[in-house]
């Protein structure tokens, strides 16, 4: 239970109408298996004691009776473990019969929740057999046992920080106003729904979409069991259908299945992270909280995390990278408009960085209606601009048709050496700085006599390592590409390839395979010298690494485990703890840089603008995150 994962489990059993005991040995069965598979929540259908589709059977004193047999059987069941089990069962209250999701663990009913829309969609009023619950809670006795009955029930985990299970029951989700959105504003991170909804054409589609909307706007991990196999089928048709969903994500789904788990780990403590930045819980509202404890035992990772957070799905990404690149452009398009000028500058090295913003600035001209000689890009070349990236950077002008203009920095930097004093054969701060100073003066000044403004190319990875020259290629009059993690911006030069000539096409994927480098030590026979990734480390790492520190907040052990876990087969734990601390060191010293960095727009959940995503001191320590990451090989 480790960094705030819970391993939990939904399954459908496939009922026989009416016949408890065929139904209890089955439920049994699931536990046993959830047990030996070290399951610690287990959701199972709703009225799965009998079946949902008893009708007025539910009138018969002998099935109610039976039913509550079933459900001591389970709970004697239950006894000799501390896994959490949450399943559908009629429940007599006060002398009337209420359709309830009941909490058990290690022979104990943590609580009973009956559920309060009894309509469902297609009309079936359970309002015939079931009571609406009146109140809010109450406590009451069930086989010799003491336990709270009511609506407003939470289950807190005394032993693992941010676990809270929230409970409601089958169409309780398709109401206007479900209980799980009051319980999840009351602390619950997850919510459980046993549930039988018959099936109709498009229906399961729908249901999916639900549960992944209710989780997503609840930051919260939705457990939703849906029976149906064995259902009469008198005048409808009920399937099994299962759903692990956490924020919004789709954990594991499974349909038309009965008798086996569905198992994934839901993180609680991501959960929580997000409650609180987006201010989800209030502790002014009034529940009844149910206290538990599970033993500490560690989670093993079976779900997976893209290597790539920043990247969308295969099958999303035209669309999104469409979008992305048309956000960009309407935002330069606005401040062109803004401050009436017509003409945008920027360095074209020949790299990624500065090819995307080229791309953009083409298609914000063009949607301008101004013709492309309203691009000037300036190529200039210094110590280290290699043959390479010089002539994709002169091919690409040519080819989309826009004004490039060569500036040598070499004799002026060369000067500027002799006038500070200087040796050129010491490449240091200055050596390098210098260039990348002189390369911004010639924009800005350039800017000015031409009346354009200057396009800043630099990225998102970039900014959160400070691997940017302060007042050099940090500064611009609008920073375009400054939340676009860097392993985005490879993939949407990518995908701009795959759409322009072919001519173009083979221009942009040979920058797209260039060595990420800022070019500013000699070439080493004509090539590249200085390559980022061998300094800093592999920008999947890095990109991997901002997401889950700057997206999440989680501590530099979760992260580091998380990337083990991902990029396994990769990369070995070793390298990666040191780029880790190579990530907290930049990222907390550098923020200077970022305090004063230039307008641009946010197109994704992580920036790191001052204005709108990121507050931070500039002179915090970051020997707090470093310790940590050291103290995992003590």
């Amino acid at each position: 239970m480790r960094d705030g994962f819970i391993k939990v489990a939904v399954a459908a059993v496939e009922v026989t109408v009416a016949d408890t005991t065929a139904n209890t040995q089955k439920i049994i069965a699931l536990i046993n298996e959830a047990v030996e598979r070290d399951v610690r929540l287990l959701v199972l259908p709703e009225l799965v004691t009998t079946a949902l589709s008893c009708g007025d059977l539910f009138f018969q004193q002998q099935l109610q009776h039976k039913a509550l047999e079933s459900l001591e059987a389970v709970l004697q069941a239950s006894a000799d473990n501390d896994l959490v089990i949450i399943l559908g069962s009629a429940i007599i209250v006060c002398g009337a019969l209420y359709n309830c999701a009941v909490v058990i663990q290690g022979g104990t009913i943590l609580g009973i929740v009956p559920k309060e829309h009894l309509i469902s969609p297609c009309g079936i009023d359970q309002r015939r057999w079931f009571v609406h619950p009146k109140t809010v809670c109450r406590q009451i006795e069930l086989f010799g046992q003491s336990t709270w009955f009511g609506t407003d029930l939470l289950f807190r985990c005394t032993t693992v920080d941010d676990l809270v299970i929230g409970c409601e029951v089958g169409v309780d989700l398709y109401s206007i106003s479900p209980p799980s959105s009051r319980l999840a504003v009351g602390g619950a991170t997850i919510i459980a729904n046993p549930s039988v909804i018959n099936e109709l054409v498009g229906a399961r589609d729908y249901q999916c979409l639900l549960v992944k909307h209710q989780s997503a706007k609840l930051a919260c991990a939705y457990l939703y069991s849906g029976g149906g196999e064995g259902e009469s089928t008198t005048d409808l048709v009920y399937t099994p259908h299962l759903m692990i969903a956490e924020n919004g994500r789709c954990l594991g789904q499974r349909v038309d299945e009965s008798g086996t788990l569905l198992i994934s780990e839901v993180d609680v403590q991501r959960l929580a992270l997000e409650r609180r930045r987006r201010q989800i819980t209030a502790c002014n509202m009034a529940f009844t909280t149910i206290p538990f404890a599970l033993a500490s035992r560690p989670t093993t990772l079976t779900r997976t995390f893209p290597t790539r957070p920043f990247i969308p799905s295969e099958g999303e990404q035209p669309a999104r990278f469409e979008r992305i690149l048309t956000l960009q452009a309407l935002a330069l398009k606005k401040r062109l408009e803004h401050t009436g000028i017509k003409r945008v500058i920027l360095g074209l090295s020949g790299g990624l960085d500065s090819t995307l913003a080229l791309l953009v600035c083409i298609r914000t001209i063009d949607m301008m209606g101004l013709g492309r000689e309203s691009i000037v890009a300036v190529s200039m070349p210094g110590f280290g601009t290699s043959a390479r990236t010089r002539s994709n950077a002169e091919a690409l002008s040519a080819l989309v048709g826009i004004d490039l203009r060569t500036i040598s920095i070499a004799k002026a930097v060369s000067q500027h050496f002799e006038d500070i004093g200087h040796d050129p054969q010491v490449h240091d701060a200055t050596y390098e700085n210098s260039q990348a100073r002189e390369r911004t003066q010639i924009l800005m000044d350039l800017a000015n006599k031409l009346n354009g403004l200057v396009v800043g190319t630099g990225d998102l990875s970039e900014l959160a390592l400070g691997w940017a020259t302060y007042n050099g290629d940090q500064m611009s009059m609008y920073s375009l590409n400054g939340s676009i993690a860097k392993t985005l911006v490879r993939e949407l030069v990518r995908y701009e390839a795959s759409r322009l000539s072919d001519d173009l096409k083979a221009i942009l994927l040979d920058i797209v395979d260039t060595p990420v480098s800022p070019e500013l030590l000699p070439t080493e026979e004509g090539g590249i010298a200085q390559k980022t990734e061998e300094i800093l480390g592999p920008y999947d790492a890095h990109d991997f690494f901002l997401y889950y520190i700057l997206r999440w907040g989680f501590s530099p052990k979760k992260v580091l485990r998380l990337a083990v876990r991902a990029f396994e087969g990769v990369y070995v734990e070793a390298d990666l703890a040191l780029w880790l601390s190579t990530f907290y060191r930049r990222f907390i010293s550098q923020q200077f840089k970022r305090s004063c960095m230039p307008d641009g727009p946010k197109v994704g959940s992580v920036s790191l603008s001052p204005r709108s995503s990121l507050v931070m001191p500039s002179d915090a320590s970051s020997l707090l995150w470093l310790a940590e990451v050291d103290s995992r090989f003590v």
